[in-house]
């Protein structure tokens, strides 16, 4: 029950991107900055939950579960906690997130073709908006946040990030091959599984090049080594037919071992 609810309430999934925005803090020496930190992590179960289950509460506001209510509950009250934080960030940093907040909005808000259809909707865009956002909120911000001038390392750090995302998104798109209606064009849908493996390894082994050319310290590279095989294991593995948790809590848990893997060899 508290597992479920860990899981559909998207605190999982905001612990990852949480994971992400620490690891940038790390590689580049940055001070744990609360505010942010906490400020994309109520945004991600905010973002999520909206995305998740707006439409079920209005198609079955009278009907909803007791589960479904608390989620409300709990997304309304992160919401809340999301704009505490916002108020307490600078608003030079805001201005820069609310761009990546309003995709968000679009992602799930039917906007296209009168109003019948969303960003989610629209082929390879789904894929590309989600590694967008998720690199915005875990580099973007947190280094415009710090007053870091951009140069080729932080811009090929947000490239990898991006593509990273984008495997990461993978196993998930493999599972929902299923489910997904045939109009909506994604990476295996177009290619296959077979193939959508051999896209997910190359762009792994780009975001390894990225890491030899931006790191000199194998404190962070012996950790980025692990997460890499770690992610080929599991890209490897994905089916349709997979167990429940396999892409919402093991896939989605990798940026947190990646994370679990800096702090252990930087501390030891």
């Amino acid at each position: 029950m508290v597992f479920n609810f860990y899981i559909s309430s998207s605190i999982h999934v905001a612990l990852a991107v949480f994971a992400l925005l620490r690891i940038t803090e790390i590689y580049f020496n940055l001070p744990f900055n609360k505010n942010l930190n906490f400020f994309v992590f109520f945004g991600t179960i905010t973002g999520y939950n909206f995305i998740k289950y707006s439409g079920v509460a209005k198609l079955h506001h009278k009907s909803l579960t007791d589960g479904l209510r608390f989620i409300q509950l709990f997304s309304f009250l992160s919401f809340v906690a999301f704009c505490y934080f916002a108020y307490l960030i600078p608003i030079k940093t805001l201005l820069y997130a609310i761009p990546f907040c309003f995709l968000t909005l679009l992602y799930a808000i039917p906007f296209l073709d009168k109003f019948e259809k969303n960003l989610r909707q629209i082929g390879y865009l789904k894929i590309i908006i989600v590694a967008l956002v998720w690199a915005a909120f875990s580099v973007f911000l947190p280094l415009i946040d710090a007053g870091v001038a951009f140069s080729s390392k932080e811009i090929l750090f947000f490239l990898q990030r991006f593509l990273i995302v984008i495997v990461l998104v993978l196993p998930f798109d493999i599972r929902d091959l299923q489910y997904d209606e045939i109009s909506l064009k994604t990476i295996p849908k177009k290619f296959g599984i077979k193939q959508t493996k051999k896209i997910g390894v190359i762009l792994m082994i780009i975001t390894l090049i990225i890491e030899y050319l931006i790191q000199d310290s194998n404190l962070t590279k012996t950790p980025f080594m692990l997460f890499f095989f770690i992610v080929l294991i599991f890209l490897m593995r994905a089916e349709k037919e997979q167990s429940k948790f396999y892409s919402s809590f093991w896939v989605e848990a990798i940026p947190v071992f990646w994370w679990l893997f800096i702090l252990g060899f930087t501390n030891f």
